[in-house]
């Protein structure tokens, strides 16, 4: 279960309690998100991909399943840990470190979260492919 009790929280009312899976439902997991903030990009994964960002303290998120069904993808610098099912290959999230303050941190695949139409968020563009 994802603690309620963070800082960062009581600043920030547009956070709220996800759940979410690859595919198949191998792998799962809760999160504490602002989807007010999402992000696309086109840098050579995202693109291809058609992933919509979320972010989110490391803290706010729970794997609850699937740990053992996970593989890693690392590419250009190395810092995001890509991780996605061996069942069905969707990468629900990856891990790594907020490039604001080193803190780690989680990204979430806007697209696999329950309940959520992600072609309706407002997304901000980020250019990957220019970085």
């Amino acid at each position: 279960m994802v603690s309620s009790r963070r800082s960062w929280e009581d600043s920030d009312i547009a956070t709220k309690h996800y759940l979410g899976s690859c595919q198949c439902g191998a792998v799962s997991y809760e999160v504490e998100a602002d989807l007010d903030q999402t992000v696309t990009c086109n840098c050579s994964r995202c693109q291809r991909l058609g992933i919509v960002l979320a972010f989110a303290p490391r803290g706010a998120f729970s794997l609850t399943s699937g740990e053992g069904n996970l593989t890693e993808y690392r590419f250009n610098t190395k810092k995001l840990q890509h991780l996605f099912c061996k069942t069905c290959g969707i990468e629900s999230f990856a891990y790594g470190d907020s490039p604001k303050d080193g803190s780690p941190m989680v990204a979430i695949n806007v697209n696999c979260l329950e309940s959520v139409n992600p072609r309706a968020l407002t997304s901000h563009h980020y250019d990957g492919a220019a970085a």
